[in-house]
């Protein structure tokens, strides 16, 4: 942690590091949870109908807003992140893509208008090495007035694919749940 936090302090972010809250599959699709960070890190969040509908948000890339208790699950599966707000210039976004796009994998990429100016990268973190439990570990929040790919690429590479229910990373494919 204490690498990343210098990455990201060095390019202009911030990183909040907090309890994480657990990780129950207890929303239907029109609830509302309150979350420990914003966006959240970690909690409650949607599981999957019989159906296999709601769950988690199809990894990739978007162009509107994500459902957050749709994310958690990403997230608690060992996926990431990369909000921007409203008032990021499309070159900033444009930048964020091309990010994205070598990062794929376990990687949402959306807006999250109330960010303004803001760019957010989010993870859930356990130490459990099966990855079995969704209780316990650490959602870190990192907030950024710009993209700085080494910060960016120091977050992912020390907090992704570390979820309480780890999945493989080559699963955790763009178009997949």
């Amino acid at each position: 942690e204490a690498a990343v936090r210098a990455d990201l302090v060095a390019a202009g972010c911030t990183l909040q590091a907090v309890k994480a809250q657990p990780g129950r599959h207890s929303l239907t699709p029109d609830g509302t949870a309150k979350w420990n960070t914003d966006p959240p890190t970690s909690g409650p969040h949607f599981s999957f109908n019989p159906n296999g509908s709601v769950g988690t948000v199809i990894w990739g890339a978007y162009d509107e807003p994500v459902q957050l208790a749709r994310v958690i699950h990403n997230l608690e599966h060992g996926g990431v992140y990369i909000f921007y707000g409203d008032q990021v210039s499309d070159q900033v976004v444009a930048r964020l893509l091309e990010f994205y796009e070598d990062h794929r994998n376990g990687t949402v990429l959306a807006p999250y208008p109330k960010l303004g100016d803001k760019i957010a990268l989010g993870a859930w973190v356990t130490d459990n090495e099966t990855g079995s439990e969704s209780t316990g570990g650490t959602g870190y929040l990192a907030r950024c007035s710009g993209f700085d790919e080494a910060a960016f690429s120091s977050f992912l590479g020390n907090f992704q694919f570390h979820g309480p229910e780890r999945f493989p990373s080559d699963s955790l494919l763009p178009g997949g749940t």
